[in-house]
């Protein structure tokens, strides 16, 4: 059921729910319970949830990087399923509608104690979030994953360990980075799409990747989301020393691939060998620790010096 329909059926859910279950405790004295501030303001929980639902993709890389499980998450789209990187770690999760469309009646059958959501994304429904349970939002601009993960982890008060977690991940960057030989090389980040690609800059999830590692993303009028969308008639673009893309639809011969593909020709990375497909669901859509762990994985695999012979 979508937000925009859902409000009465909400609201007899909610009735039925609270009559199976008890309202928050209030904090106990003596210091129990903690207030996290976020980007809607401040939220008080009485205790560490134990029944958590997550709205977008960073809380959840978020959560099961901290080793959490979440009850009930959102999907990319309707029927998608979660990001294959995390799939075998959510068994046990519901799906509650997609990330731009979250379906409020899946969210409150779940009882979470906890939900997490983007303001960029869902402020809209931020009041019916809340009254369901404590709710906490990211500034989730699609160019800071690092504020979305601290954001998560201090909504379930383990803000130590994803310091931890993001200090490690920045050092193995900076040290596979050395070992492809990345610092003062340039390289391009693409995602066909039907009629037209994506360049991704240095402030997007994988761009910012890349840019820790050592590499260049290249000076252009990036748009507010750290990218460019272009024709294909732009192929020059993709002017990088190497080349990652993704491609949802998978056949190159179609779509914007298949004719960026004919116009390439002469490009470096082309006749380098230097062009390498990647995995949307990951490079794209796994934006977090984990995510950004295998997208350093994916680089290394493809571009470290292999044994001598």
């Amino acid at each position: 059921m979508r937000a925009s329909a859902a409000a009465a059926v909400l609201s007899a859910l909610l009735l039925v729910v609270a009559g199976c279950a008890a309202a928050p405790e209030p904090a106990p004295s003596g210091g129990g319970g903690y207030t996290v501030t976020h980007a809607m303001g401040e939220t008080r929980l009485p205790a560490r949830p134990s029944r958590v639902v997550v709205l977008d993709s960073p809380h959840l890389d978020a959560l099961v990087a901290l080793g959490i499980v979440p009850v009930g998450a959102s999907e990319s789209s309707v029927g998608a399923g979660f990001p294959p990187y995390l799939a075998d770690r959510l068994t046990g999760t519901r799906p509650t509608g997609a990330i731009n469309d979250p379906d409020l009646e899946a969210v409150a059958s779940l009882r979470p104690d906890l939900i997490i959501g983007s303001a960029t994304r869902h402020t809209p429904l931020h009041a019916q979030l809340a009254r369901i349970a404590p709710t906490v939002f990211s500034v989730g601009s699609g160019t800071d994953w690092t504020e979305q993960a601290r954001v998560t982890a201090a909504a379930v008060q383990r803000t130590g360990e994803m310091e931890e977690l993001l200090e490690g991940w920045r050092l193995r960057a900076e040290q596979v980075g050395r070992e492809v030989g990345a610092p003062g090389r340039t390289a391009s980040i693409v995602r066909f799409q039907p009629e037209s690609f994506r360049l991704y800059g240095p402030r997007s999830f994988s761009g910012s990747v890349l840019t820790a590692m050592g590499f260049e993303l290249g000076d252009r009028a990036w748009n507010e989301y750290s990218m460019l969308q272009v024709g294909p008639e732009m192929a020059s673009e993709i002017d990088g020393d190497v080349v990652f893309f993704t491609d949802r639809a998978g056949d190159p011969s179609a779509g914007a691939r298949g004719a960026v593909s004919r116009l390439w020709g002469t490009a470096a990375a082309v006749r380098a060998g230097r062009v390498h497909e990647v995995e949307d669901e990951t490079w794209m859509v796994g934006i977090g620790v984990l995510g950004a762990d295998r997208i350093v994985d994916d680089v290394r695999q493809r571009l470290a010096p292999g044994p001598p012979s």
